[in-house]
């Protein structure tokens, strides 16, 4: 599951019925946010101050998220939207 899919499935309420129904979020998950439903993510490196960055953070921690992207650079990743990926569980 990627970045855009969590939002999606984490804005989902327990026990509602959304079979053929669409909707819309406005959620914005940071620092602090409790996951209800997901507990793992594979996602590119993001930029640097992103909101994208910000939901990785909150769903790995802060520390590891920065150590994490360290090695990535150590390691010479790409970053971006068509780079190199890591799987978070």
């Amino acid at each position: 599951m990627g970045t855009t899919s969590l939002r999606a499935i984490e804005s989902c309420r327990p026990h509602a019925e959304y079979k053929d129904k669409w909707f819309e979020t406005d959620l914005f998950i940071k620092d602090g946010f409790k996951f209800n439903f997901v507990n793992g993510l594979i996602t590119n490196f993001h930029l640097p101050k992103s909101t994208l960055l910000i939901l990785v953070s909150a769903f790995l921690g802060y520390q590891l998220t920065m150590k994490c992207y360290k090695r990535a650079i150590e390691e010479r990743l790409n970053f971006y939207s068509y780079g190199d990926a890591m799987l978070i569980l």
